[in-house]
């Protein structure tokens, strides 16, 4: 898990999407134009939620989002996704 001096703010929670298979089953090496991005990820920052609605996601939990979801963001080289919990589908 990455350390950074992000705090997401409110419902905001930033991801660390999981890096994707290079290679299929059968060795097939898939390339970077053909890849889909990832729906999981693990949470690294969690904002503290609204007044009314408690964070159910914390820093560590592997969660699965949506295609779309989210803003790509880059900090110190490494691609992160900023979005709001209601953007999480499920914790695995």
């Amino acid at each position: 898990m990455a350390n950074i001096s992000i705090k997401p703010l409110a419902d905001r929670v930033l991801v660390e999407p999981v890096a994707q298979e290079e290679k299929t089953a059968g060795g097939i090496i898939i390339p970077d134009t053909v890849k889909e991005k990832p729906q999981r990820g693990t949470v690294v920052a969690a904002g503290p939620g609204k007044k009314d609605e408690p964070m159910t996601v914390k820093p560590g939990d592997v969660v699965l989002y949506g295609k779309y979801s989210g803003s790509e963001i880059s900090v110190d080289g490494k691609d992160f996704l900023m979005m709001r919990e209601s953007d999480i589908l499920a914790i695995i």
